[in-house]
């Protein structure tokens, strides 16, 4: 009955985390087609000089305590109201300090418009504290279809508000705007939701048995925050906001696809992973499959947007962004197996291990940052490959740690994931074959997307997939309720 239990809550959290991430994306991808048609490179490169600081700020605001509050299976109203108040007043104090350093970030990248663009982008931080501790409480709930309904809501109401600047001339504005509108409705929306209000007690006394986690969690993320936006500073100082917007241009196409994947199985990874923590054996059956879950799922997606990569961004932004598709691709074959490092890290959270995730976020972050410096003289393209080129090593650091805890070697992952990457490349072979001396941008796109859509369904099919099996089962069972 247990598992019986545990694995209807896994597939309602996966299901409900793809509606959500599935919609949200898809509301991404309409408005940043909108958006990159009206708006130019240094439009998004004057928001992209300032990722690092927004990074940076959120997870200041959160310090760790998120994730500490989800180990805690008996978690007290003391212990949510001192993360909240914590958070509250962080967020408040960090407005303050960057709006009085928004000269100086100005200064820094010789933009003067920088100056009013920060101090309003920022403001995000003021509202995004208080739903930290309400989101905690839905995640711990599995509450994945409230969760999904408000993301839903915010996204559209942001959107929106977005496209009708950007069509009044607003430029980067539109763009700020946007996220400040989504950070802030989000969050407040949770905060009424949420099955828990805070009280007006100021006892921070309940963070000390956090803290030891939390702080680990915290240095690693700021870290973090630093080592991925390390392009977007490089590339504003040295090359101006023409290529930081052509850079994220590319990147953005490549997260948005692997931001849906991830977030579905965030939805769920850790609360499961929980509830069988004193239980090896089950823990990883559970952690298996969500990486065969997540492969069945990664490869088509993932390596499907590479592989159309250029029909798709000449027909969805136009030719003026072409120069972002080898970022693109470059982002989507990482995208495609960077699931796997989301759930050894969510796994290593589930055992309190915050030090070991600190450590090995430290090396890579290190080893990117050295190869970043090696290949600087070659030029930009160099410097991302030889980037994500790290990304693979530090999976196999969190694979060495994941062994570690469970007991999961590698031949057990090789053995899970090889099936469906073999699959999805052989029916991209197909697709290239068919379709290579076709001339039409539009035929050739949606030609491309159908051949091996098409082809890789009717082989899960035909070989009696478990996966798309039981996927399409649970998908059917929905439709008939």
């Amino acid at each position: 009955m247990a598992d019986s239990t545990l694995k209807q809550k896994t597939a309602n959290g996966l299901l409900w985390g793809g509606i959500n991430n599935g919609f949200q994306q898809l509301l991404a991808l309409a408005f940043g087609v909108f958006m990159a048609r009206i708006l130019c490179e240094d439009d998004y490169g004057m928001v992209g000089m300032l990722a690092i600081f927004t990074g940076i700020a959120s997870t200041i605001i959160n310090s760790g305590f998120s994730v500490a509050l989800t180990n805690i299976k008996d978690a007290t109203h003391k212990d949510y109201n001192a993360v909240f108040w914590f958070t509250v007043f962080v967020g408040l104090a960090l407005y303050l300090i960057l709006f009085f350093c928004a000269p100086f970030i100005a200064k820094f990248y010789k933009y003067p418009e920088l100056t009013n663009l920060s101090r309003f982008l920022f403001i995000g931080f003021l509202l995004g504290g208080i739903g930290t501790v309400s989101y905690t409480i839905m995640f711990k709930k599995l509450m994945t279809k409230q969760q999904a309904i408000i993301d839903m809501i915010s996204q559209g109401i942001a959107l929106s508000i977005g496209i009708v600047l950007a069509l009044k001339g607003f430029a980067y504005w539109a763009l700020a705007t946007q996220m400040v509108i989504l950070t802030s409705l989000s969050s407040l929306l949770r905060f009424f939701v949420a099955p828990w209000k805070p009280s007006l007690e100021f006892d921070f006394l309940p963070l000390k048995p956090m803290f030891s986690f939390s702080i680990k969690l915290f240095i690693t993320n700021i870290f973090t925050q630093i080592n991925t936006k390390i392009f977007s500073i490089i590339f504003g100082k040295l090359y101006g906001a023409n290529q930081v917007g052509i850079y994220d241009q590319g990147q953005k196409w490549a997260v948005m696809g692997n931001s849906f994947i991830a977030g579905m199985i965030n939805t769920v990874t850790q609360p499961i992973l929980v509830q069988v923590n004193e239980q090896k054996d089950r823990q990883v059956s559970v952690l298996r499959k969500l990486i065969r879950f997540s492969a069945f799922i990664s490869f088509p997606l993932m390596l499907g947007l590479a592989f159309v990569g250029r029909e798709f961004i000449v027909i969805a932004i136009g030719e003026k962004w072409l120069s972002s598709v080898p970022f693109l691709q470059l982002f989507c074959i990482w995208g495609a197996i960077g699931f796997l490092s989301t759930l050894y890290m969510q796994l290593i959270f589930t055992h309190g291990k915050s030090d070991l995730y600190m450590y090995g976020t430290v090396i890579i972050g290190l080893l990117q940052l050295l190869v970043v410096y090696l290949a600087y003289p070659f030029g930009i393209f160099p410097m991302v490959i030889a980037y994500i080129a790290m990304n693979f090593v530090g999976l196999m650091i969190w694979q060495y740690y994941t062994s570690k805890l469970i007991g999961l070697r590698l031949k057990h992952v090789l053995k899970d994931i090889l099936p469906y990457l073999a699959i999805t490349l052989g029916c991209f072979f197909v697709a290239w074959l068919l379709t290579k001396n076709i001339v039409n941008l539009y035929a050739l796109f949606i030609l491309k997307i159908l051949i091996s859509g098409l082809l890789y369904v009717f082989i899960m099919k035909i070989s009696n997939s478990v996966m798309f099996k039981e996927s399409m089962e649970f998908l059917l069972k929905l439709i008939k309720k």
